[in-house]
């Protein structure tokens, strides 16, 4: 693993911006800007798109996303959002009356509405899972799997506080007792390093526009083998067998293409988001998952010491991702204190009793300066 140098440069981040705030959206590169405004632009021309250009984004971006995660190319669909990756996670993993659905304590919205439903649907029952004194959210979830359990669902960091989940251990427990296995991976994949090989899930939502600083509404879906022979959310023409072949559309068949391309949403072929994904993919590769770990957990353990001084705690650095701070704050915090910091150009996120803090590869020394005394000043006030 290499520390990684400031990557500002390839941002349009003025000098003045301290933005700490990836959990909520990470910026695009200005190559990524460039790369959707020429994909855009084939629009204005569309007389002179080919019928291959259907196709040749998503041939060149399904290995990439594969490689993020230690997948192979076939178990990879494109999805619009967490929520439509989780829905057809849903709907190819039947539960039963008396068995357990496992959720995590403030478990973010969309992980949390989809497993009601099928519990509502299927008759299986929800079990919140929230750890104790002296005990890691980790140690918690592996305590309450067992016979009963069905389905586990949770994230590799919780949104709320960068809590850890220890997911090759919960995989493996899954697997002892017959449970399948769902993650949402948005807060972490790009930053955090995961392999499919070692946790074994089931299913595997991510969405792009955070730690993978793609556009919105971008992301993916990883199935694993068992599942993709299942059922889609949607009967779209392109993710068919012979559907490169414009001019026999009309010959209906029941066969999918390879792999998982069956649960791809419709309109895959999005021709301003994919050049924009794919370049943010590229970069994210280039730098290297595991650096970017490396670089943002040293980063971030110096920070969560200065914000130690000031009276502000995180997790301690083995319980939470290294690239997420998420300090409680002290009962003297003013209320609308994110919005002070927004005046003084620090842009970062509250969630509960909690800042959620965020840097990236961007973020400069003078941005913390800034950020710890302005931070300083309000919490004295």
């Amino acid at each position: 693993m290499t520390t990684l140098p400031n990557q500002r440069h390839l941002f349009d981040i003025p000098d003045d911006i301290a933005y700490f705030n990836t959990a909520t959206m990470g910026p695009l590169t200005k190559a990524s800007v460039e790369a959707g405004q020429n994909g855009l632009a084939r629009k204005l021309h569309p007389w002179t798109i080919p019928d291959t250009e259907f196709f040749a984004d998503t041939e060149r971006l399904r290995p990439l996303l594969a490689e993020l995660i230690g997948a192979d190319t076939d178990g990879i669909a494109f999805s619009p959002s967490a929520s439509y990756a989780l829905a057809t996670a849903a709907r190819n993993l039947p539960l039963s009356k008396g068995q357990e659905i496992l959720l995590l304590e403030d478990q973010f919205p969309s992980n949390v509405y989809t497993w009601r439903e099928l519990a509502k649907h299927t008759g299986a029952s929800i079990r919140t899972i929230g750890a104790q004194d002296g005990e890691t959210l980790s140690d918690a979830l592996l305590a309450a799997i067992g016979p009963e359990t069905g389905l586990v669902t949770c994230a590799h960091v919780r949104w709320t506080d960068g809590a850890l989940l220890d997911l090759t251990a919960i995989g493996k427990r899954c697997r002892e007792v017959g449970a399948a296995l769902v993650l949402d991976l948005t807060q972490s994949c790009g930053a955090l390093p995961f392999d499919v090989k070692d946790v074994q899930p089931d299913f595997v939502a991510v969405t792009a526009y955070k730690w993978l600083l793609a556009p919105y509404a971008t992301g993916f879906l990883y199935v694993a083998p068992q599942h993709r022979n299942g059922v889609p959310l949607e009967q779209n023409w392109i993710t068919r067998q012979g559907s490169s072949n414009f001019a026999r559309l009309i010959d209906y068949t029941d066969h999918y293409g390879p792999g998982a391309q069956r649960f791809d949403m419709g309109e895959r072929s999005n021709f301003a988001l994919l050049p924009a994904f794919e370049s943010a993919v590229r970069t994210v590769l280039d730098w290297g998952v595991s650096n970017i770990h490396e670089t943002l957990s040293a980063r971030n353990a110096a920070l969560a010491d200065q914000l130690a001084s000031l009276g502000l705690h995180c997790l301690p650095q083995a319980e939470r991702g290294g690239h997420y701070l998420c300090p409680l704050l002290p009962e003297n915090a003013p209320d609308d204190l994110t919005a002070r910091l927004k005046e003084a150009n620090i842009f970062i996120s509250r969630r509960g009793d909690r800042l959620r803090i965020t840097p990236h590869l961007f973020t400069t020394d003078s941005d913390i300066e800034r950020f710890i005394a302005e931070l300083a000043h309000h919490l004295a006030a």
